[in-house]
């Protein structure tokens, strides 16, 4: 990907201002994302908070839902942070709700600084909730950051506002960034579906690489599913596409794998057992999967929608709310299995932009606090 064109400066006046440390209260504090925005050395001057715990027996997910999110929250600890950086987790609050937070902020002279990871929320089958939540939250916010140029452009249009464009990022931490992948014969692509977030319709993919895949020499597809996803009488159980897989393992054309939840290492481990990770979505913004596959060297095979392309250096497939070409879809799979692109981030590359964008947050952190003074 080329560098962003948006990269944040601040006036010359805000960059004469001299803030020791900067006490951010992220929302979440306990996500990958959020915490590689910290200077790789640990001495850009910003202290990002831990998420507040959540009240309750939750050792595995001390943070969901974030705490902070409640006004009440801020009116108690507003002494406790500089300032309040959202990302994401405010799925379940209503617009008025938000409208609250942001009123509380206000009250104790807090920043807010949003970074707009989507324009459209993978987890509602609607969009009609998230883009009330984000005419609430973008015209409110002190200033933005998103992922990408078509992203920013998107906001521009839809609410007049300028976002500072900042890379994603490295996902995969060191020694596996730097980890040689194994070579290998055939070629393996790949689909996981983990729990069926709303913005998969998995099944005309699944039916066009089953059929696909199988007439190509030295060519595998394996996927992978989440259990709840095959189990009768779970939440996420799908009877189309446990249908679809059971009859397509028996009959040979793919490799099914059934599991929960990877950690960390099975999910890099899994990434670098495959040569082509396909995106099976009708809708979204940007992929963290992407980042992670961008930081691996398996290459990704995304739809058109959002600004996945924009992201990072992938093939694409046309897909939408609207239907699947089929025929984009198998092009693309047949030019991956004869070209098996190799792209892969190089460690010392991802550890110099990673210094590039916690550079650019503490500037913009400054900025927006000499403002609000």
């Amino acid at each position: 990907m080329s560098s962003p064109a948006r990269l944040f400066e601040a006036p010359e006046e805000a960059q004469a201002t001299d803030l020791s440390c900067v006490r951010v209260l992220s929302v979440p504090a306990g996500h990958v994302y959020i915490r590689h925005l910290s200077h790789p050395d640990g001495n850009d001057g910003v202290v990002r908070l831990p998420d507040p715990l959540v009240p309750g027996d939750v050792p595995a997910a001390q943070w969901w839902p974030p705490t902070a999110l409640k006004a009440a929250w801020v009116r108690r600890h507003h002494d406790s942070f500089d300032l309040f950086h959202l990302h994401f987790g405010f799925d379940a609050r209503t617009p008025d709700q938000l409208v609250d937070l942001v009123t509380a902020l206000r009250e104790h002279d807090k920043p807010f600084v949003y970074t707009v990871h989507d324009l459209r929320n993978p987890h509602h089958l609607s969009r009609d909730l998230h883009d009330a939540q984000l005419d609430v939250l973008v015209p409110a916010a002190d200033a933005l950051i998103t992922l990408t140029d078509g992203a920013a452009a998107e906001i521009e249009q839809r609410w007049a506002r300028t976002a500072t464009v900042l890379p994603h990022p490295h996902v995969v931490a060191e020694p596996t960034l730097s980890r040689a992948r194994r070579p290998r014969q055939e070629y393996v692509v790949g689909v996981h579906l983990k729990s069926l977030r709303a913005s998969m319709d998995p099944v005309p993919v699944l039916e066009t690489l089953v059929r696909t895949v199988a007439a190509l020499p030295d060519a595998r597809l394996a996927v992978n599913v989440h259990t709840d996803v095959v189990t009768p009488g779970s939440d996420r159980f799908d009877a189309s596409v446990t249908d679809l897989l059971r009859d397509a393992e028996a009959g040979g054309t793919l490799d099914l794998a059934v599991h929960d939840f990877l950690d960390d290492d099975q999910l890099w481990d899994y990434l670098q057992g495959i040569d082509l990770s396909v995106l099976p979505y009708r809708f979204g913004t940007h992929s963290g999967w992407l980042e992670a596959c961008h930081d691996l060297g398996t290459a990704v095979l995304a739809p058109d929608c959002g600004y996945y392309r924009q992201q990072r250096r992938c093939l694409t497939y046309r897909r939408d709310e609207h239907g699947l070409d089929v025929d984009s879809l198998e092009r693309a799979v047949v030019r991956a299995v004869s070209e098996r692109p190799s792209w892969r981030a190089d460690p010392a590359v991802r550890r110099q932009e990673r210094a590039v964008v916690a550079d650019a947050h503490r500037r913009l952190y400054e900025h927006v606090l000499a403002v609000r003074r």
